[in-house]
């Protein structure tokens, strides 16, 4: 708290310099429901109190770990008197960030269980640049043609053409992308929650690139995990306060 006297008044200004913040942002905030509703001068200005600037403080550490959405609920709720719904929220945000830590795990595991690059076998495509037909690539995951069709449907491989046949090439970018879908839908992942993994490894460029693409990721769970400590203390503060 930053060395506020209770009972003490601050105008809509004293509020926002003391949070970097614009008036205009600090009066969104109370008509958004973020801050308890302030008094009213008899000429009508708003005025606030300590209770507001931790209120305040709050919300802006819980942004960073839970989401500006998220931040806003539980702080709507907890000023309508309803702590057991905001702890419900938090406990929601936090169940998604196991969630994100888990999906990366088994992200991980299945980048380390995926078998070594090999060359196009008996199945290479002729007419143009060699790949796999959909039945020999099927035949090598152990799969049935028809779930690489699927997966073609959910955008996780994106097989051309054979210009002469019209059947489906999975050229080494596909292979490595049906692989490595192969392994999550073994780990129990879905088809809408793999898509964007496969897209990450596509616009890394590759297997190796997506190393320094899964290390931010552990960076940006770290930061999100910190910051919903912190959030939480300044949440429990505000909490005390409001009795």
């Amino acid at each position: 708290m930053r060395n506020l006297q209770n009972g003490s008044r601050l105008r809509p200004i004293d509020l926002a310099r003391r949070h970097g913040l614009s008036t205009q942002a600090v009066r969104n905030y109370e008509d958004a429901g973020i801050l308890p509703a302030a008094d009213r001068t008899p000429s009508g200005y708003r005025t606030y109190t300590p209770l507001h600037a931790r209120a305040l403080d709050a919300f802006l550490a819980l942004m960073p770990g839970h989401g500006h959405a998220t931040a806003t609920s539980v702080m709507r709720a907890v000023n309508q008197g309803e702590t057991d719904e905001a702890l419900r929220l938090i406990d929601e945000s936090h169940a998604r960030l196991l969630d994100d830590r888990r999906t990366l795990q088994a992200v991980e595991r299945a980048l380390r269980d995926l078998p070594p690059a090999t060359g196009p076998g008996p199945g290479t495509a002729v007419g143009g640049p060699r790949g796999r037909f959909v039945g020999t690539l099927a035949a090598e995951l152990g799969i049935r043609p028809a779930t690489l069709r699927k997966w073609e449907r959910a955008g996780l491989v994106k097989p051309r053409r054979d210009p002469l046949t019209g059947y489906r090439v999975y050229d080494e970018a596909d292979v490595r992308d049906a692989r490595l879908a192969h392994q999550l839908r073994r780990g129990g992942h879905l088809l809408e929650q793999i898509a964007p993994l496969i897209a990450q490894v596509r616009s890394a460029g590759g297997l190796e690139p997506l190393e320094a693409v899964l290390g931010g990721w552990h960076e940006r769970l770290s930061a999100r995990g910190r910051a919903m400590l912190t959030g939480a203390a300044e949440l429990e503060a505000y909490l005390r306060e409001r009795g």
